[in-house]
């Protein structure tokens, strides 16, 4: 089945037919591919070259990204400003906060993966595992974070995938005392959580700057979804609760995280851009590429 036409006027049937086979649609004349790789969460997408997309077409794939939290758009040849451009079809960008890794020339872009020699010549292991354990990103900033892109220009032969969970699942899996208990609190986040093993990213100025404050459960802004928003990697504690009984729901909330029915584990091909929604999926990087190899990002991050 095809559908030749308008994406903003498929009929719904036939949507839902797309999104659950991972059959193709045309759009525009462009041949667009979406096929999922998990139930809960991720998809590929080909058949679409993102420096010429047009609204039609970036509404087929945002309508992807929505349903799926994660997507990526394989087999793109991009340059920082045309990477830049198709990141703004997704929102308002943001530098991170991390200032010494942001390109000199485009500073909204975050070039990840170089610079892992120390000046000893010895490898900077902060280099290789950034990224490595389950988090979302921004929880740290006052506001939330909506979306990160990531662009592929150099892959190891084997190894540097990144992994990615559904917390719509993680909600609805959640132990219905637990639910009732969470519902109405509020984690605070840093940069670097409770153990603080990156604030060395940060300037004196930066790593001052006070916790920011998101609820335990949010509901998500466009599909209206309810999610549990924690992580181990930056929470510091619960608000409202003394230290000790904030650390063993951290820990209690931390075990219902991740279903393996729910985890996505995308294998890098260079070309490949890649963008998740922070606001209902956690990530991490598995670490585990051969070091002397280039695994190297443009990363960009996305505001509401």
């Amino acid at each position: 089945m095809q559908y030749y036409g308008p994406v903003n006027f498929l009929p719904l049937d036939i949507h839902a037919w797309i999104i659950a086979s991972g059959h193709e649609v045309t759009v525009e004349g462009a041949m667009l591919e979406i096929v999922p790789q998990n139930p809960h969460v991720g998809a590929i997408i080909s058949g679409v070259d993102v420096n010429t997309i047009g609204d039609k077409d970036f509404a087929e794939i945002y309508r992807a990204w929505l349903d799926h939290g994660v997507i990526c758009v394989r087999g793109q040849d991009l340059d920082m400003p045309g990477f830049l451009a198709y990141c703004r079809h997704f929102g308002r960008v943001k530098p991170h906060l991390v200032k010494r890794t942001r390109d000199a020339d485009y500073p909204d872009i975050t070039v990840m993966g170089t610079n892992k020699r120390k000046p000893d010549g010895s490898l900077d292991k902060s280099v290789l595992t950034r990224g490595v354990g389950w988090h979302t990103d921004l929880p740290w900033d006052q506001e939330i974070c909506k979306a990160t892109q990531l662009y592929a220009v150099a892959t190891p032969s084997r190894g540097g995938d990144t992994l990615f969970t559904s917390m719509y699942v993680a909600w609805d899996r959640l132990p219905a005392a637990l639910k009732e208990r969470v519902a109405n609190l509020k984690a605070e986040f840093v940069y670097g959580g409770r153990k603080k093993p990156h604030d060395d990213f940060l300037t004196n100025e930066d790593r001052a700057r006070p916790p920011a404050l998101h609820p335990v459960m949010r509901t998500h802004e466009e599909t209206g979804r309810t999610s549990l928003y924690v992580n181990p990697f930056h929470i510091t504690r619960i608000a409202g609760l003394a230290d000790n009984e904030s650390d063993v729901l951290i820990e209690e909330l931390s075990s219902h995280l991740v279903h393996d029915d729910a985890v996505y584990r995308h294998k890098w091909q260079t070309g490949d851009i890649v963008v998740w929604d922070n606001r209902c999926c956690l990530h991490s990087a598995t670490g585990d590429y051969p070091p002397e190899e280039d695994r190297v990002h443009w990363r960009v991050t996305i505001m509401q």
